[in-house]
């Protein structure tokens, strides 16, 4: 993983089949490692996807951290160790585990993660002022670089080296340090959306 990748938030959403008649224990579970996972460094939100009345109960939990780096501490923490050891008796197997990075402003959400979105309104702001700044920028740049060049030629590289600082060195360390602001809090637990990226899936121990 690049620097620049573990700069950016990261979204854990986690997956457990809840044996039936513990849902009451389960929840006050959650509860409490949401509540103690909120005092991490980097932590900005967990959402909880409840199961529909007569579905099986399972429980879709999404965690949101700053960074990769900060997910990891987590992940190690003595409080994650003690969760997992009281969760068992809750829930039928091990959980499944999916990681998602990314740009949060520039992909949508894979099918079948449910996870909280970015405001649009925000979102539109924050693009506006990046895109603003670096057509001003990049294009004066440009132009006067490649002042003989056909202007098609100039507008082609224009376009594609404001895309690459976006994607790869604004938009990273934009949505790492606005998140918050970004993404909007949903009832019962604090909450911010979701980053993506390719999914790696892998069972929780």
């Amino acid at each position: 993983m690049t620097a620049t990748a573990g700069d950016e938030p990261v979204t854990v959403v986690v997956t457990r089949r809840v044996k039936r008649g513990r849902e009451a224990a389960y929840e006050a579970w959650l509860e409490r490692l949401v509540r103690e996972a909120s005092t991490m460094p980097g932590y900005l939100g967990t959402s909880i996807q409840r199961p529909a009345p007569g579905a099986p109960p399972e429980y879709t939990s999404v965690f949101r951290f700053d960074s990769v780096a900060n997910l990891r501490a987590f992940e190690a923490s003595e409080l994650r160790r003690r969760a997992l050891a009281e969760v068992g008796e809750h829930v039928e197997a091990d959980a499944t585990w999916r990681e998602l990075t990314g740009l949060e402003l520039w992909f949508t959400a894979p099918p079948t993660v449910v996870v909280p979105q970015p405001s649009r309104f925000r979102m539109a702001l924050v693009m506006i002022v990046i895109v603003y700044g670096l057509v001003l920028s990049i294009g004066r740049g440009v132009a006067l670089v490649l002042e003989t060049a056909p202007a098609p030629l100039r507008l082609f590289l224009t376009i594609t080296i404001e895309i690459f600082l976006m994607t790869y060195v604004l938009m990273p360390r934009v949505t790492r340090h606005l998140a918050r602001w970004i993404y909007p809090s949903a009832p019962a637990v604090p909450v911010v959306e979701q980053s993506v990226g390719l999914p790696a899936t892998n069972r929780e121990r």
